[in-house]
């Protein structure tokens, strides 16, 4: 077996063995749901590749997964690059998505902090002012879950401790959470 099929085996293990995560999964979609279906958004934050795929899944929401439809409020606090180094460079790279989430959550929104380690401190602080605020909380992590899984709502932590075969199925669960919630609001019955 050459170094390519060993990679794709484990990809393919991983996957098989993220069946298990299924009713969690679900989970989130429903909290999801219940959020948007009252007028309240998804907020995800994440740092490095996880901050890629908090504006690829906030994305996904805004645009259009598989429906051509209405947008579904959704955003990534990773984006505006003048708030995260003015907030890093003021109060600290610890508090860049705590103070953002203290200015535009509100009660009753969705945060999902998605690290593959589950301790990324950021998002430990922003999980306490969602706390505060009465804003639900969602963490993607790899296996151990980290402090995140102790501190979140929901915790996804899918089955493994290495950082891309982590990024691999985070994405492929927010892609089927996604796709959850677009045909609750948007599937022709």
């Amino acid at each position: 077996m050459n170094d390519i099929e060993r990679e794709i085996g484990q990809v393919a293990e991983n996957f098989t063995q993220l069946v298990g995560r299924a009713p969690v999964i679900k989970q989130i979609a429903e909290m999801w749901i219940e959020a948007l279906s009252v007028g309240n958004k998804v907020i995800f934050c994440g740092n490095g590749g996880s901050a890629a795929d908090s504006q690829h899944l906030a994305a996904e929401l805004m645009g259009r997964y598989k429906i051509d439809r209405a947008p579904l409020p959704a955003l990534a606090l990773t984006v505006d690059t003048s708030a995260l180094t003015a907030i890093g460079n003021d109060y600290g790279y610890d508090k860049v998505f705590s103070r953002q989430l203290r200015g535009i959550g509100v009660e009753g929104d969705v945060l999902v902090g998605i690290s593959t380690s589950g301790n990324s401190k950021n998002i430990l602080d922003a999980f306490d002012v969602a706390k505060e605020l009465g804003i639900h909380t969602v963490a993607f992590t790899g296996e151990s879950g980290g402090a995140m899984k102790e501190q979140a709502d929901l915790c996804l932590a899918v089955p493994s401790s290495v950082t891309n075969n982590i990024q691999e199925m985070h994405i492929a669960c927010g892609h089927i959470i996604c796709g959850l919630v677009e045909r609750h609001f948007f599937s022709r019955k």
